[in-house]
């Protein structure tokens, strides 16, 4: 959206050379982006997807990541293999 705002600010300030007019609506145009078209800024993620804040709690989240990995294979053996397969093409 702000590419579209901004071309069409731009457009109206080639067209101003004919009409001054033109200047004050691409201002106009500008003003009211800045204020109100802005989406305001994501949250930064929460939950187990963000990146831990300790190297003690890297480490737990990396052992925890292993552990469930192991027993993925150890539970699906076949799918482990066609995975395996699938990777060395």
């Amino acid at each position: 959206m702000g590419t579209i705002v901004l071309s069409g600010a731009v457009v109206l300030v080639v067209l101003g050379f004919g009409n001054p007019l033109y200047w004050l609506a691409a201002v106009a145009l500008l003003l009211l982006y800045v204020r109100h078209g802005r989406e305001p800024a994501a949250p930064p993620p929460t939950g187990p997807a963000s990146a831990p804040t300790t190297y003690q709690a890297y480490r737990a989240r990396r052992d925890q990541q292993a552990k469930w990995e192991r027993r993925y294979r150890r539970e699906r053996p076949m799918e482990t293999r066609r995975q395996e397969r699938g990777r060395s093409r």
